[in-house]
């Protein structure tokens, strides 16, 4: 079984170690096993965040992780605002039965609680404990702040965030920026609040998988989404994925409406916020056709329905998918490619964000 944890101080998620003994005492508690169990890893996973409980929460994800995403995490707590610099150190295994059924897989956790402002404590504690050249994938908890170290962000592949809980958008997105840039354009920056809405993008596209779609979509009139209370942004990202595949431009926006030009056409999207899922409800509207996808509360499924004059002319269903980190840290950690489909569509509505 992976290591629980339950009470987050102190840190009860492995067994302490020192800082310069990490590798012997991981080699010791590989020994001890007596081969009952085989370490397995594809890629190095670190992840970091300065909230308090934040190593045990992680620990608990990555153990449900890691039944299906064999890798070495290196978890990080960080307490920047300390005043002096201190380490600690902790390892443990996150072990499953395989599906033979004939062995425990496990994944190495490496924990470390890091105490003081230095970002090059932050890099030297992750370059020094990677596992070989597996590719690095750097989950950054909470908002991005100065300064960004370069050569932390030089070694990593893809970058996993959130933006959904940043409070300003553009300044978090310029600081990533600059580390993908001084990276050399390395860098895959992976949204977690794209991910979010991979069901839904997937259930808007399929209505117009049909042999004319550009007569379909040219002629849409209006918008409407409906989002959770702290999801505007993930409605507004939608919208932006709807904006750069359809080569709309923003326009000035007013209150709870937003505004899109297509052509010589101006296009009002409805923003309306209510208690539910992230979003709940996206209609698109051509004329008298309404195109709807409702992820209903408490549904695993999303109603997918063409209106015809308020009469439903097409109806299905379709998988709605989980708004949980740990699944949709699993579902990005299965997509590879430079995501520049999400790059267009945050240009398209970066200042709406």
């Amino acid at each position: 079984m992976a290591t629980a944890v339950e009470n987050p101080a102190p840190f009860s998620g492995g067994m302490p170690v020192e800082i310069g003994k990490i590798e012997r005492e991981l080699k010791k508690l590989w020994e001890q096993s007596g081969g009952a169990t085989t370490r397995a890893s594809l890629i190095n996973l670190a992840v970091y965040s300065e909230a308090a409980g934040s190593l045990a929460k992680n620990t608990e994800l990555l153990s449900r992780l890691t039944e299906s995403n064999a890798c070495r995490a290196i978890v990080i707590r960080s307490e920047p605002d300390a005043k002096e610099n201190r380490v600690e150190a902790w390892i443990s295994a996150h072990c499953h039965v395989s599906k033979a059924g004939s062995k425990q897989i496990c994944s190495e956790q490496l924990s470390f609680r890091i105490e003081g402002s230095s970002m090059a404590l932050l890099t030297n504690v992750v370059f020094s404990h990677l596992d070989s050249d597996l590719p690095l994938y750097f989950w950054w908890q909470g908002e991005f702040h100065d300064p960004m170290d370069p050569q932390l962000f030089a070694w990593v592949d893809r970058l996993i965030y959130d933006s959904q809980s940043w409070n300003d958008f553009d300044a978090q997105m310029r600081r990533v920026e600059i580390a993908q840039e001084e990276a050399k354009q390395r860098v895959v920056l992976c949204d977690l609040n794209w991910t979010r809405i991979v069901h839904l993008r997937l259930a808007l596209a399929q209505f117009f998988d049909c042999a004319e779609p550009e007569a379909q979509l040219s002629g849409i009139t209006g918008v409407e989404v409906e989002y959770a209370p702290g999801f505007r942004s993930t409605a507004v990202l939608l919208l932006g994925w709807l904006a750069a595949q359809l080569k709309w431009q923003a326009a000035e926006p007013s209150r709870n409406e937003l505004r899109f030009i297509s052509g010589d056409q101006s296009v009002p999207a409805l923003l309306n916020e209510t208690d539910g899922q992230p979003i709940s409800r996206f209609v698109l509207r051509r004329g008298a056709t309404e195109f709807c996808v409702l992820h209903a509360p408490d549904a695993d499924l999303l109603d997918v329905t063409v209106f015809e004059e308020g009469a439903p002319r097409m109806h299905q269903l379709m998988p709605a998918g989980e708004n949980d980190p740990a699944v949709l840290l699993e579902e990005e950690l299965t997509r590879g490619g430079p995501h520049r489909v999400y790059l267009r569509a945050i240009n398209c509505v970066r200042s709406l964000l």
